[in-house]
């Protein structure tokens, strides 16, 4: 937990109420969601019991299995989700743009639109990966033959659950994290995994408390677990007895299960009004670019009759998987911070940031030491924060992200600290700066070591080339039903 975050929870609970940790949305909120609720069967690996899922917030629908332990039942409860979920993605093909690439040298498409999934909990989006990894490699022919929805159904479950992973993603968000980003509440992390509960304390009802509205949500019979796991009481006590008979009764099974799941369905949808009322932060729909372009890929690799994704990386795969994610966790921490000031203050802290007045700019300096002469104008910024950069160090500002500032010389002057820069990039290609390319006298600008700069991808071999220290190259995935049932357990 940062300081800033531990001063909001304190806060938090002197106020009665959750305090804001970021000034604007950090994740796209798309107009049209499908939120899935799912349930699981307690003491069964990976059994669906039931899911409440849907586009409209006033027609949710409802799947139930009546048997989990029934690999029938599950599977058709698969086929039923499949029927739900795959007319949803399949519904974004429609259209396309053209993207420049290469320079503009070239061309290519995507869609214009990608399907956003939201669930209410990690809990759920691990459901769904492990629910995925038991249906996208069954077969569709022989003794245990499953519709042709069920394995398509996986493969889609894992491609959002795999997004999932992607700092910054869109395409699959749970709302218990997406609100956690946004409000620190008075209570501690474990307990803001309540969905109910962190919502009383970022909106509770009028004349309580957040504290009081968050003591009120632990009443299973007011708010039920948002799942997967239910209310063993529950399971007890309701549950059991309609389900220990060979032929359960599945319209009462139906009722109780609805009511169960319903406060959560509402829950996700205020959920949705709360983001939707932040304005989005300045490089969110560059993010939601690249989930569409992710969304686009996956559909072409599906028309193409691509191989379901692998049960486990290979040696190789795993690490270049490995390096995507860090690199996108860096980059969203980068762009995270330079759009939100409350982001940012975070780094002002560490002294990895500080905000200074421009009192010096010599904007037509030019340095003729090379070859050729560049032009490298230099700045004095003075500060009263704390400042921890040293000479040859190279700063960037968001107001300028494509300039870079290399710190010439840092020197402490009463309780000020001038900081000399010189400054590269981002000013045209003359000799001489483009209007406004460079901060004036009097201006105040901000300063970070991060930076939105590109970074390259990792090297690594072939597939074919993994050395032996690592396994040698991966066997051909061949799908056999022992396998699937494996996957069942896992």
């Amino acid at each position: 937990m940062s300081t800033l975050t531990a001063l909001a929870r304190a806060q938090a609970v002197v106020a009665g109420r959750a305090q804001p940790i970021a000034t604007v949305r950090h994740l796209h909120v798309h107009p049209r969601p499908l939120v899935l609720i799912p349930l699981a069967m307690a003491g069964e690996a990976n059994a669906p019991l039931a899911a409440m899922a849907g586009t409209d917030r006033s027609a949710p629908r409802l799947l139930v299995v009546a048997q989990p332990r029934n690999r029938s039942h599950r599977f058709a409860f698969a086929a039923e989700l499949a029927e739900l979920l795959v007319p949803y993605v399949d519904s974004f093909t429609a259209e396309t743009e053209a993207v420049a690439v290469d320079r503009g040298r070239d061309v290519r498409h995507r869609f214009t639109d990608a399907p956003q999934l939201w669930v209410p909990n990690t809990g759920g989006v691990d459901f769904l990966r492990l629910f995925g990894r038991s249906t996208r490699f069954r077969s569709t022919e022989g003794e245990y033959a499953v519709p042709p929805s069920v394995p398509l159904l996986g493969r889609w479950l894992t491609f959002f659950a795999n997004a999932a992973e992607v700092a910054g993603s869109s395409l699959l968000l749970n709302a218990v994290q997406a609100l956690g980003l946004h409000w620190a509440s008075g209570q501690s992390s474990a307990e803001d995994a309540q969905l109910a509960a962190l919502l009383g304390w970022i909106s509770p009802p009028p004349g309580r408390t957040g504290a009081e509205a968050a003591l009120m949500a632990e009443d299973p019979q007011l708010f039920p677990p948002a799942g997967p796991a239910t209310d063993p009481v529950f399971d007890n006590h309701v549950l059991a007895p309609l389900m220990s008979t060979a032929d359960p009764d599945v319209a009462a099974l139906t009722e109780v299960l609805h009511a169960q799941l319903l406060p959560t369905w509402e829950l996700m949808w205020r959920t949705l009004d709360l983001l939707r009322e932040l304005p989005p932060g300045a490089r969110v729909a560059g993010r939601w670019d690249s989930d569409r372009d992710t969304y686009s890929g996956f559909v072409q690799h599906l028309a193409e009759g691509g191989p379901p994704q692998p049960r486990r990386d290979g040696a190789v795969a795993a690490a270049a998987r490995l390096h995507r994610l860090e690199n996108a966790a860096t980059r969203y921490a980068v762009q995270r911070a330079f759009d939100d000031p409350l982001v940012m203050a975070e780094y002002r802290l560490t002294g990895a940031a500080f905000v200074g007045d421009v009192t010096l700019a010599k904007a037509d300096r030019i340095d003729d030491s090379g070859k050729r002469p560049v032009l490298r104008p230099r700045i004095m910024v003075v500060t009263t924060e704390t400042v921890r950069v040293e000479p040859g160090a190279t700063l960037s500002s968001p107001q300028r992200p494509g300039q870079k500032a290399l710190v010439i010389s840092v020197t402490a002057v009463d309780e000020k600290t001038e900081v000399l820069l010189e400054l590269s990039g981002g000013m045209g290609r003359k000799l001489v700066a483009e209007p406004g390319s460079v901060p004036e006298v009097g201006e105040r600008l901000l300063l970070t070591t991060l930076s939105e700069a590109y970074r390259p991808g990792g090297a690594f071999p072939e597939p074919d080339r993994t050395p032996w220290t690592h396994g040698g190259p991966p066997v051909a995935f061949e799908p056999s039903e022992a396998g699937s049932e494996q996957a069942d357990q896992q």
